[in-house]
Order: structure tokens, then C-alpha cells, then sequence
């Protein structure tokens, strides 16, 4: 039935979203391409199993522990990679590489203290009952996922159109040098991004978790190629192509599954995103402004 694949859809295309949301918040803000974002993704669904199961939190709370401690973990690899790199002007290649080196760190770090094998949430964490709406079932954590995706996802984009951090953030994404001279505290700005971005990241490692009751060391690679994707099709750095990015991608792989079959989900996915990037090469809201140093 094509309505319950929607709403299938939906849901994996929100995790997607806040997925890329992290990611592209990262480039937009530093200008930096962070290859260890899917690491971080799989750190936060550990971060709350851990915390549903050795400090016995609710699923609420081991969500906010997650976000912080991958939040964290952000600003660990900004002040400790990142930063220094900054201060020496490095290329744009150096963080990439650099940052494929977290990502092996954290990855082998996980299997060392975990094991390779697949970890589970604990029965009841999340309830099993359905919500039943003109014929379309819709489990609690479906809801869930699409409750809290939007929910981060307009704040986020509200924040950064309405508030004055939201101004201090654009204007370090046009040109850092000039924010500085503003008087904007670009340096704590991006100490902020940096655990804003990873927060996310964290948070929907959890929700991938819980939907597809599956938490593994090497869970963050292949959402990594697809983050990487969905901010190229919505555009370098730009909020609502990461968005609708991800949306894309979400429906395009359920869809695709259902009706041609799962060994060519990542084909027909990918193909489509090639087939607009060849009509629309910078994204849906891409420019070829470059940035200002």
C-alpha cells in the first residue's frame, strides 16, 4: 500500500535529515567536510544503550545523554583536530584525512570495548503498540522519529533565521575574518557548532538504532555516503537542502524497495540523486559563491 510506504518513508528520510543537518552545519559554519561525523553517529547509539542499560535512564534521558556526550566528543575533536589545523591555515584536504583518522579511532575504540557483534535495546524501551490512522499503522517509534526530527530541525532552522546567534553564525559562514573584526567570538562559535553538529549526529545514531533495533561498530559508514550525498544534492552548507536532502533519499530507498527490490535500494537512491545533480549541479540551494577567508 503506497500510504504506509509514505509513512515509512518519512520516517527513515527524518533520520536522514538530522543526520545531514549535523553535517552540513559543520561545513557551513568551518568550512570543513568532518569524515568522522558517522563515528560520532555510531558513538550516540551507544552513548544511550549504555544509558538505558547500566544507568537504568528512560529513553527520554539516555536521548539528552547522548546528545551530550556526542556533543562533547564534538568539541574533543575540534579542540584536539580541528583547531590546530585552523591555526595553521591547513587545506581543505588536511581536516578530511585527519578526520578519516577519528573515525578509524573511534570505530576500532567501539569494537575493542564492545565487540564486533550487533547490540540490541532492551525489550520495552520503546512501545510496540500502533497508531491506526484511515487504514495507515504507524508505531511509536516511527512517530517518535518524526516528532523529534522536526521538532530539532525547526528549531534549528528557526535559530539560525531569527536570533542573533543565528546572524553571528551566517556571517562566520560568509567570512570569518570579517565576524572577527565585527567583534563575533568566532572561536566559541565554532566550539558551539562543533558540539551542536556532533549533538545531532549522536541523536540520530540513537534513532537508527531504535528503528532498526540494530547498534554495530561500523553502522556510521554507510550513513556517512549518504550524508555526504544528501548535502550535495541539497546544496554545500545550506540548511534546507539538507532537509529535503534527506527526504529524498529516505523516500527514494523505500520506495524503491517496495516496488523494484531491496538488492537495488542503493542503486535506484543514488542513481536518481546523479540524474539531479547532472540537471542541477550545485543542489537544490546551492550557489557558486566561494567562501571568504
Amino acid at each position: 500500500m503506497l500510504e504506509q510506504q509514505l509513512v515509512n518513508a518519512l520516517s527513515l528520510g527524518c533520520v536522514y535529515a538530522l543526520f545531514a543537518l549535523g553535517f552540513t552545519l559543520i561545513f557551513g559554519v568551518l568550512g570543513v567536510i568532518n569524515l568522522s561525523h558517522g563515528a560520532v553517529f555510531m558513538v550516540g547509539a551507544y552513548a544511550a544503550i549504555e544509558a538505558i542499560l547500566k544507568l537504568g535512564l528512560p529513553l527520554w534521558a539516555a536521548l539528552v545523554f547522548a546528545f551530550v556526550a556526542c556533543g562533547l566528543l564534538g568539541l574533543v575533536i575540534d579542540v584536539l583536530v580541528l583547531r590546530p589545523l585552523r591555526a595553521r591555515n591547513a587545506p581543505h584536504l588536511i581536516p578530511m584525512i585527519a578526520t578519516i583518522g577519528v573515525a578509524i579511532i573511534l570505530n576500532n575504540g567501539v569494537q575493542g570495548l564492545f565487540g564486533a557483534e550487533n547490540l540490541r535495546f532492551p525489550d520495552g524501551t520503546v512501545s510496540t503498540d500502533a497508531l491506526t490512522l484511515a487504514g495507515l499503522h504507524v508505531t511509536a517509534i516511527e512517530l517518535g522519529i518524526i516528532l523529534v526530527s522536526f521538532a530539532l530541525m525547526a528549531v534549528l532552522l528557526v535559530a539560525l533565521k531569527k536570533t542573533q546567534l543565528g546572524r553571528a553564525l551566517r556571517a562566520i559562514a560568509e567570512s570569518p575574518k570579517a565576524a572577527y573584526l565585527l567583534g563575533i567570538n568566532v572561536e566559541g562559535l565554532f566550539f558551539l557548532t562543533s558540539f551542536a553538529a556532533a549533538g545531532l549526529g549522536g541523536l540520530a545514531g540513537v534513532l537508527i538504532g531504535l528503528y532498526s533495533n540494530a547498534v554495530f561498530p561500523l553502522m556510521g559508514q554507510p550513513i556517512l555516503h549518504k550524508g555526504i550525498a544528501v548535502i550535495i544534492l541539497g546544496g554545500m552548507g545550506d540548511i534546507r537542502g539538507a532537509l529535503l536532502g534527506g527526504l529524498f533519499l529516505g523516500f527514494a530507498e523505500v520506495l524503491s524497495v517496495a516496488y523494484i527490490g531491496s538488492t537495488m535500494r542503493d542503486a535506484v537512491a543514488f542513481g536518481l540523486l546523479f540524474l539531479v545533480l547532472l540537471v542541477r549541479p550545485k543542489g537544490l540551494f546551492g550557489t557558486l559563491q566561494e567562501r571568504k577567508v
